[in-house]
């Protein structure tokens, strides 16, 4: 069974950069396990930031179910649905990359959503770890994309509004319809930050230059140095998430 890492934060936090850099930690301290990145913001910068090229969206397998007309509904929009997301995976060196895309407009997609569930589920199992890159309010956790979490980060800066934000997150974590099994705080950009009330600290990212001079040159994160002190925080954060799973 896959071990599920889901990052949220506010927009501009930097949780888009962190999955990037936990994608990156994974393949080479788990060399061999396959790992699966899903895009769930619907700005969908985590492929640019991994350097995947974007083949196709779940929002555009959901619209062509959809579309179906009713008399040819049936298994022919479950095969939609299974063929779509799996055309839609973009594969690379050691991991691959799902874009959730738009979110779904005013119309009801319950029927289309639960079956993108039982596949997105079915597709979850094929790999050892699955890093969900979530919007800043969780709507697709919200929405039931995966149902269980084992960790949860909490990307936030240590100011007055990143600590409001991520007690914020904590608290609705506890009103969704899923299991997470733990939650951790990242403090990003800084070097310490005090511990919100009832929320574990993983870790702190320094501010690094090199991140966003590769940000900046429409570099990846796989150009950042080893010697980056925030790539070498995120590996550390990677290397508590994995023991913490594996105990």
């Amino acid at each position: 069974m896959a071990t599920t890492i889901a990052v949220s934060g506010k927009g501009g936090s930097g949780k888009t950069t962190f999955s990037a850099m936990m994608m990156r930690s994974l393949l080479e301290q788990a060399p061999g396990k396959a790992v699966l990145g899903v895009d769930a913001d619907s700005n969908s910068c985590l492929g640019i930031t991994l350097g995947a090229e974007l083949i196709g969206t779940v929002a555009d397998v959901r619209d062509q179910a959809r579309a179906l007309k009713p008399t040819n509904a049936g298994m022919d929009r479950v095969r939609t649905v299974e063929y779509g997301i799996q055309q839609s995976l973009t594969e690379s060196e050691g991991y691959d990359l799902l874009t959730m895309g738009r979110p779904e407009g005013p119309d009801c997609y319950c029927a289309v959503n639960n079956m993108l569930r039982k596949f997105l589920d079915e597709l979850g199992s094929q790999y050892q770890f699955v890093v969900i890159d979530n919007e800043a309010g969780m709507e697709h956790l919200s929405r039931r994309t995966t149902n269980n979490v084992d960790m949860l980060c909490i990307v936030a800066e240590p100011t007055p509004v990143g600590e409001v934000t991520a007690q914020r997150i904590h608290q609705l974590v506890k009103k969704l319809p899923i299991a997470v099994k733990k939650i951790g705080l990242v403090w990003n950009r800084a070097d310490n930050g005090k511990k919100p009330e009832g929320i574990d600290i993983l870790g702190h990212i320094p501010y690094d230059e090199a991140v966003s001079r590769v940000s900046a040159q429409g570099k990846t994160v796989f150009d950042l140095d080893d010697s980056s002190p925030a790539f070498a925080a995120a590996r550390k954060i990677v290397e508590k998430i994995l023991e913490s799973s594996s105990s």
